[in-house]
């Protein structure tokens, strides 16, 4: 779908999201403990197009699976707001009626093992009120599994009979129960073997196609980000840093941030080449430095950056990244060799 014919099916808009864990053990008898608050996602905007793959990448604690939650309805803003394109006023809220569904990261954990598949398949279908009959349920339940490589004779199967690739499936085939237009797909091949990642990536390709899904894609992994997605955002500790599509992202990344990510990449086909570490860790979402998140791993970081927060600048009309010297940091991408990914 091009992007002049594709409209915006969810639109988030100055999201953020904050965890109160209580309060500070108390250091004074005159003075009250203060509150402690984890601000874990820190006013981002995005909007994602009807059927395309709209991808977060970024390190583990960086925010991604919160806002995956926050998509499907677990966690209500704190401040911001998520607009879909179906939500009324007296729908708004059930994301099960508007057709939102999630495949989960841990295809070991997220099927009932003392379920049958065909129990698991199902459940969905009875909570929205979608099933007829038994018959026209295992009918229809065998039809999904045969939708993604699987036999309609396994539904009396239980998941340790499978694979973990396989039970990855099954997973899909339990999303797609109630044909859901939106899936929200929480890095779902991490768990599974590099090769069956590939075939599970290949199955979901061909699922959008086919059903006209989006999908809300969330992974760490570079490599996984380019095969699947349209385009990507960037996520720093809470902020999107970067986002445009990905090949925009790959050919010509102006965050140093995506710049180190890709730099990461192993190229099997010239393993000589130097790769530039991310150096130091993560800042803890407790505690964010003042400025610029990424200043203190930054190799460009000047003083501005940890002082001031840095503003927002559109390098093409899909391209936006947050940083201060978004220019000088392109000037350097002759200078550190990117990793080539197909």
């Amino acid at each position: 779908m091009s992007e002049s014919s594709a409209h915006d099916i969810v639109t988030v808009r100055d999201l953020h999201i904050r965890f109160n864990l209580g309060r500070e053990k108390k250091t004074s008898l005159f003075r009250p403990a203060a509150k402690k608050e984890l601000h874990a996602v820190r006013g981002i905007n995005l909007n994602i197009r009807q059927g395309e793959t709209f991808s977060i990448v970024g390190e583990s604690g960086c925010g991604k699976s919160t806002v995956a939650r926050a998509l499907a309805g677990v966690y209500k803003p704190s401040d911001g707001e998520i607009q879909f394109a179906w939500q009324d006023s007296a729908a708004q809220g059930n994301r099960e009626q508007n057709g939102t569904q999630m495949i989960f990261q841990d295809p070991y954990a997220s099927l009932n093992p003392r379920w049958r598949i065909g129990r698991s398949i199902a459940e969905p279908l009875m909570l929205a009120k979608k099933i007829g009959n038994s018959r026209q349920a295992r009918q229809y339940c065998g039809e999904l599994l045969e939708q993604v490589g699987l036999s309609a004779r396994d539904l009396d199967k239980f998941p340790h009979e499978f694979s973990g690739g396989q039970r990855q499936r099954i997973s899909i085939a339990r999303a797609l129960a109630t044909q859901p237009s939106f899936l929200i797909c929480d890095e779902p091949t991490s768990a599974l073997d590099v090769s069956v990642q590939a075939q599970v990536l290949n199955l979901m390709r061909k699922l959008q196609r086919e059903h006209g899904l989006t999908y809300f894609f969330i992974s760490h992994n570079m490599a996984v980000i380019s095969h699947i997605s349209d385009r990507v955002g960037v996520m720093y500790l809470g902020r999107i840093v970067e986002q445009g599509s990905v090949e925009e992202i790959f050919a010509r990344p102006a965050h140093p941030y995506t710049r180190l990510l890709i730099a990461a990449i192993p190229q099997f086909d010239n393993p000589d080449v130097i790769r530039e570490p991310i150096r130091g860790e993560a800042p803890s979402p407790l505690a964010p430095p003042p400025g610029c998140a990424f200043a203190p791993r930054c190799p460009y970081a000047k003083e501005r950056c940890h002082q001031t927060m840095p503003p927002t600048h559109s390098l093409s009309d899909h391209h936006q990244i947050e940083c201060h010297f978004p220019y000088e940091v392109m000037a350097h991408h002759d200078s550190i060799p990117l990793a080539q990914v197909s």
